[in-house]
């Protein structure tokens, strides 16, 4: 069953991508609605922020753990952001802060046309999870270097959008673990408030040592998202749904909230 899911994802994805054709959203407003998807639950997308616009996204995941986020488009092809949070700030524990602040670069070197996916390549070193001081990384590896490409179909106010890239991530000192990864997955949305999320992270720099974190089965997580005003989201989302992680026998769960504003 994991292996036709696997291969049904990735069908769907490059038929998304080269097959279906194309109708290009177009920035006529200043709406999250209008702004093309970032990124899926992990996975970035080759969209980008328009000229003169930031976010801010503020993610609260298990163990009470916060990741405050912010982007910037210097262009409509180019986005610069960066990251910061910790473990443990919702609960009565002692939070346990990030290391550092994690960046994010996209630059959008092909714009989708009618029979053409768009693509995108960019530098992200912010993973998800607890971070291991020992290991050097966090239990959901960063994407470190990647290229993405994305294609959508827009019908009405519905449109589904299908994304896949590969990455090279630089956790790789504790697990010696450098190999590439694939990543895939799609988003639909069903009216202007109303989107659903899914991707698939085939994790293969993360399956070397499966009893400390990546058991070869790879990622699968989801969200649903809520547009709840033309600035404001709100997104519930599901992760590790085929539980590949050592010593978690439940899947994660978790909200992400972004603001938007153009200046």
């Amino acid at each position: 069953m994991t292996r036709i899911l696997k291969i049904s994802m990735l069908f769907t994805a490059i038929f998304i991508l080269f097959i279906s054709p194309v109708y290009s959203q177009k920035y006529n407003e200043n709406s999250l609605s209008n702004v093309p998807i970032r990124s899926l639950i992990f996975a970035p997308t080759a969209g980008t922020l328009p000229r003169g616009c930031f976010d801010v996204a503020v993610r609260v995941m298990p163990n009470g753990g916060i990741l405050a986020a912010t982007g910037i488009g210097l262009s409509n092809r180019f986005l610069v952001g960066m990251s910061y949070g910790a473990e443990g700030i919702i609960g009565e524990g002692e939070p346990i802060w990030n290391p550092r602040i994690e960046f994010d670069v996209k630059l959008r070197v092909i714009d989708e046309e009618y029979y053409m996916p768009a693509f995108t390549i960019g530098y992200n070193s912010q993973g998800y999870g607890p971070y291991c001081d020992s290991c050097e990384r966090y239990a959901y590896k960063s994407k470190g270097f990647y290229v993405v490409a994305s294609r959508s179909f827009h019908f009405y106010k519905s449109s589904i959008g299908g994304h896949a890239g590969i990455n090279y991530s630089l956790e790789h000192q504790f697990d010696h673990d450098e190999d590439p990864s694939l990543f895939f997955g799609f988003d639909t949305r069903f009216n202007e408030k109303l989107s659903f999320l899914m991707e698939y992270d085939a994790a293969l720099n993360d399956d070397r040592i499966p009893d400390y974190y990546g058991k070869g089965k790879g990622y699968l997580n989801v969200g649903v998202k809520w547009l709840f005003s033309d600035d404001l989201e709100m997104e519930i989302i599901f992760d590790n749904l085929m539980n590949n992680r050592a010593g978690v026998n439940s899947f994660g769960r978790g909200l992400r909230f972004t603001y938007l504003e153009f200046f």
